[in-house]
């Protein structure tokens, strides 16, 4: 018995597509015939003949020491027992267990309803495809925000979600949220992330800048209405008090220009905005000396 043939598998990790090496050690082989077999018991190579038409498979080595299979695109359903079977006076065999990986793609991140300040917006962050299932983090600023995960399983793969709610507000308009999946199937250190811009709503404001402080007689004065808010309203109006514009005045967008200045042009002015949160207005007193 101690001198008796054996033969020695090894288990195997390979990723979706990949190529897989299963080898199969043989100790003091005298030339008995070797059969390896596929994990539905189909025989895969007879000695050194092909017996199944798969083309992905393909015998790298065969020599007293040891067998190589190798298999190219790996597919899930490849995963299994691979049997390596040496047939002496009594026979030998060994399991090498293939395992397939499927590593996550950058994960998919969507915002629920509209963001407007002073509310709630929820993002999920999905991973359509992965084996075994990733893990799911969000961050801002390097600080991880707390997620709801979940996951549901479809054949041999995981479908994987994680939704995180956020309270936003103005100053939260433009910051950047990153979903981050890891799994065993990426490198050390390696992840996928992808990055959402938060866009947060929130009515305007209108704040006016004249182009001078004191003014006098035939002088020209701008007035510019700066404005903000999100989404950035696009009309701006211009008024005087109860009074129309002087009939000199002209009002393009946000500048209202009022060129020869003269005392019966003196009064309140004001410019007003709008967007489907609020409206905002300014007013200017020109008092021409």
């Amino acid at each position: 018995p101690g001198r008796a043939q054996e033969v020695q598998a090894e288990n195997v990790t390979v990723l979706e597509g990949g190529t897989a090496e299963i080898t199969c050690h043989l100790h003091r082989y005298d030339g008995s015939i070797v059969v390896i077999q596929n994990p539905a018991r189909q025989t895969l190579f007879f000695n050194g003949t092909r017996a199944l038409k798969d083309e992905r498979f393909e015998l790298a080595e065969f020599s007293r020491r040891r067998l190589r299979l190798r298999l190219a695109r790996a597919r899930l359903e490849d995963e299994g027992g691979y049997f390596c079977q040496l047939y002496a006076d009594d026979t030998h065999h060994q399991i090498a267990t293939l395992t397939v990986l499927v590593p996550p793609e950058a994960p998919v991140v969507e915002a629920g309803a509209l963001a407007v300040e002073g509310g709630e917006v929820e993002l999920s962050c999905l991973v359509p495809r992965a084996r075994p299932p990733a893990t799911l983090r969000w961050y801002r600023d390097r600080r991880e925000l707390p997620g709801h995960s979940s996951r549901e399983q479809s054949g041999k793969v995981f479908r994987q979600r994680s939704v995180l709610r956020l309270r936003v507000e103005r100053r939260d308009h433009g910051a950047i949220v990153t979903c981050e999946a890891t799994h065993p199937a990426l490198g050390r250190g390696q992840r996928r992330q992808t990055q959402y811009m938060l866009d947060v709503q929130y009515p305007p404001s209108a704040r006016i800048h004249p182009s001078q402080n004191v003014l006098r007689e035939g002088d020209t004065l701008v007035l510019t209405c700066a404005v903000n808010g999100n989404p950035r309203p696009t009309e701006v109006s211009w008024s005087r008090g109860n009074e129309s514009l002087p009939a000199r005045a002209r009002a393009e967008g946000e500048r209202l220009t009022l060129p020869a200045l003269a005392p019966q042009d003196n009064g309140s002015y004001s410019c007003h905005v709008g967007n489907a949160h609020g409206r905002a207005s300014d007013t200017y007193v020109l008092v021409v000396y």
